[in-house]
C-alpha cells in the first residue's frame, strides 16, 4: 500500500520542485479514479471507523514524527517558551480593543473584563501544558484531541484553529500597517491601494501588510532558534514600552473617572469578555513547539504559566491606567492609548505608543507563523492534508512548506479584507477548542482503555454530559438576555453536583507521568463551564461564520480527508506491532469510552 510516501526524497526536495501526485496523494484510495469510486462507496464504514479511532502516546511521538523525514531541532528552553508567550499574546488586542470595549461596553469595569477572560485562559493553559508535557509534539490540540477524542473531532478542532490562525493573522497585519501610519502622522489609507471596483470591505488593497507578512515568514522558514532570539529582543522592548505607558498614564490618572465603575452592569463585563479573550489569543501556538523543547517537563509548565501570569497582570494594569486618564465616554475607540496622552498634553508619546504596538504586533505575527505551520505540519503526518506540508527541511529543521502555505493564505486574507470584517469573524473557534482540550483531559484522567471497567466508563460519560449540559444550559439562558436568577439557582448547582460526582464516584485510571493540573477534576470542568458561557456571550454572526466553515471542513473531510487518514493508518496498522496500531477496526478496545 503506497502510504507515508517518501521519507528520504521527500525530504530532500526543495519547495514543489519536482513534486509528483504522490507527494500530494499517494495513498491507495486516490491511486486512480476507479479506486476512488470504491472509496467514496465505503464512506460510511470508513467514517464509523474513524469516529471510533483514537491514536496512541507513542504513536503520535514515534510513527507519526517521523513521516516528516527530518526531525525538528529541540533548541528551545523555558526562557524562549516564556518569551514566545509574551510574544504571542500581547499584541494588537490589548493596543485596540481595550478602547472599544471600555467605550461601547463595559466602561471601567474593563478591568474585570481582563480578569474574566485571563481566568478562562489560565485554566486553558494548565490543560495545554499537561498535554504538552505527556505528548510533546508539534500537534498541540490536533494531536490531543486526536489521542483522547479520536480523529474526527481533531479534524475539526484543528480546522478551525487554523482558520483562526489566518484570520487574526489577517488582522494583526492590517493593524500593523494602521500603526506604522500613525508612527509616520499619516492616515493607513495612505499606504492603501483603492480598488473602487471592489466592495466597500474588500476595496483597500494593503501591500505593506503583505510585506510584513512574507518578512515574517523569512524568519520563521529559517530557524526556530534565530525566531525565538529575535522574539524576545522585540519583546523584552515591548513590555518596556508597556512600562512606560504605564508609569507616564498614572501621572495624568484622575481618580474620578473610575466612579461610574460598571456603566453597563454585569452583562457588560462578560459581553467584553467574549471580546477581549481575543487579546489572550497566541499561548496554544506555544504549545505546538513543545516538539523543539529540549526538556519539555521543565520547560513547558515554566514557560507558558510565567508568561500567561505576567500577561494577565500588564493587561489589567493597562486597562486601569487608561480609564484613570480619560472618562470611558472619552475614549477613542481605534487609538485609545495615543489619543488619552495627546488629550493629556502629551502628544509626543503617542509616538512611542505606536512604536510599542508595531514590536508587538510583530512579534505575534512571528509566533502565530511558528504555530499556525506546526499544526499543519502534525494534521498533514496523519495524511488529513496531504503530506507534502508535513516536510520538514534537514538543514533549517523546519516546515518550510506547511509554513509557506500557512503565511500565503494570512497574505491574501490581509491584502483584501478590512480590519472591522476581520475582528467579527474571532474567538468563537478558539473558545471552542479550549473546551474540548479541557474535555480531552478529563477523558485522559478517568479512561485507559483495556484498564477502565464499563461502569465508570459510564459514569464518566454522565458525568461529562452533565457537565457540558448544565454549562450550555447556564450560556444560553445568559445569551438570551431574559433576565431573572432562578434557572442560575437551577443550572450552577447542578454543574457543581455533576463535577462533585466525577470527583467523587469515578476512581482517576491514569496519573500524570511528569507535570498534571492540580484539582482535577474541579479546575477542567471550571475550564469547560467558563469556555462554552463566554461562547454565550459571542454574537449570532460569528456562529453563522463558524457553522458554515465546520460544514466546509466536513465536505473536505467526506470526501478526501477521511480516505487519505484512513488509509495510513490501516498501512500502519499492517506493519506496527499489536501495541502501537493507529487503527479503530483492529483495537476496538482503544475506542473512547
Amino acid at each position: 500500500m503506497a502510504v507515508g510516501g517518501d521519507h528520504g526524497g521527500g525530504a530532500r526536495r526543495r519547495g514543489c520542485g519536482g513534486c509528483s501526485k504522490g507527494d500530494f496523494f499517494p495513498e491507495e484510495s486516490f491511486s486512480s479514479w476507479e479506486a476512488y469510486a470504491r472509496a467514496l462507496r465505503s464512506t460510511g464504514p470508513r467514517l464509523a471507523d474513524r469516529l471510533t479511532a483514537r491514536s496512541l502516546d507513542a504513536t503520535e511521538l514515534h510513527q507519526v514524527r517521523a513521516r516528516s523525514g527530518a526531525d525538528m531541532k529541540r533548541d528551545l528552553n523555558w526562557w524562549d517558551l516564556a518569551w514566545f508567550g509574551i510574544g504571542a499574546v500581547i499584541g494588537a488586542g490589548i493596543f485596540v480593543l481595550t478602547g472599544q470595549e471600555a467605550k461601547n461596553a463595559v466602561g471601567p469595569a474593563v478591568v474585570l473584563s481582563y480578569v474574566v477572560s485571563g481566568v478562562s485562559a489560565m485554566l486553558s493553559v494548565f490543560c495545554y501544558t499537561e498535554f504538552a508535557v505527556e505528548i510533546p509534539v508539534a500537534g498541540g490540540s490536533f494531536a490531543y484531541l486526536r489521542v483522547e477524542l479520536g480523529d474526527f473531532m481533531a479534524f475539526v478542532a484543528a480546522g478551525n484553529i487554523l482558520l483562526e490562525y489566518c484570520i487574526s493573522g489577517a488582522a494583526v497585519a492590517r493593524a500593523w500597517t494602521s500603526y506604522f501610519a500613525t508612527l509616520l502622522n499619516r492616515h493607513p489609507n495612505d499606504f492603501r491601494i483603492h480598488a473602487a471596483s471592489l466592495s466597500a470591505d474588500y476595496s483597500r488593497l494593503d501591500p505593506i501588510a503583505v510585506v510584513v507578512i512574507a518578512l515574517v515568514c523569512a524568519f520563521a522558514v529559517l530557524s526556530t532558534k534565530g525566531s525565538s532570539r529575535f522574539n524576545y529582543v522585540l519583546s523584552i522592548v515591548h513590555v518596556a514600552v508597556i512600562l512606560f505607558i504605564i508609569v507616564a498614564g498614572l501621572t495624568k490618572a484622575d481618580a474620578a473617572n473610575m466612579r461610574d465603575f460598571m456603566p453597563y452592569g454585569p452583562r457588560g463585563v462578560f459581553a467584553a469578555s467574549a471580546v477581549l479573550f481575543f487579546a489572550y489569543v497566541g499561548f496554544d501556538a506555544v504549545s505546538t513547539m513543545a516538539e523543539e523543547t529540549r526538556n519539555p517537563a521543565r520547560d513547558i509548565p515554566i514557560g507558558l504559566v510565567g508568561a500567561m501570569t505576567l500577561t494577565t497582570a500588564l493587561y489589567c494594569v493597562l486597562a486601569v491606567t487608561l480609564c484613570l486618564m480619560q472618562p470611558y465616554g472619552s475614549i477613542d475607540p481605534d487609538a485609545p492609548f495615543s489619543v488619552a496622552f495627546a488629550d493629556r498634553g502629551m502628544d509626543w508619546a503617542k509616538y512611542i505608543v505606536a512604536f510599542g504596538a508595531l514590536k508587538g504586533m510583530t512579534t505575534v505575527l512571528l509566533v502565530s507563523a511558528v504555530g499556525q505551520a506546526r499544526y499543519l505540519t502534525h494534521i498533514a503526518r496523519t495524511h488529513m492534508m496531504p503530506p507534502w506540508l508535513a516536510k520538514v527541511h534537514p538543514r533549517t529543521g523546519t516546515p518550510v512548506n506547511a509554513t509557506v502555505v500557512m503565511l500565503v493564505a494570512t497574505a491574501i486574507v490581509a491584502f483584501f479584507t478590512d480590519l472591522n470584517i476581520l475582528s467579527n469573524l474571532l474567538s468563537i473557534s478558539t473558545l471552542f477548542i479550549f473546551m474540548l482540550v479541557a474535555v480531552a483531559l478529563l477523558v485522559r484522567r478517568y479512561y485507559v482503555s483495556g484498564e477502565t471497567t464499563a461502569a465508570d466508563r459510564n459514569k464518566l460519560a454522565a458525568c461529562i454530559a452533565a457537565i457540558l449540559a448544565t454549562s450550555v444550559a447556564t450560556a444560553t439562558y445568559w445569551g438570551l438576555n431574559r433576565g431573572g436568577w432562578v434557572p442560575y439557582a437551577v443550572t450552577v448547582p447542578a454543574w457543581l453536583a455533576a463535577t462533585a460526582c466525577l470527583w467523587a464516584f469515578v476512581p482517576q485510571a491514569r496519573a500524570p507521568k511528569l507535570w498534571g493540573v492540580p484539582l482535577v477534576p474541579w479546575l477542567p470542568s471550571a475550564s469547560i463551564a467558563i469556555n462554552i458561557f463566554l461562547l454565550g456571550s459571542i454574537d449570532s454572526k460569528s456562529f453563522m461564520r463558524f457553522g458554515i466553515w465546520t460544514a466546509a471542513l466536513l465536505v473536505y473531510y467526506l470526501f478526501v480527508g477521511l480516505h487519505a487518514s484512513y488509509d495510513t493508518a490501516k498501512a500502519l496498522a499492517a506493519e506496527a506491532s499489536a501495541g502501537e496500531v493507529e487503527d479503530g477496526d483492529a483495537k476496538p478496545t482503544a475506542t473512547p469510552m
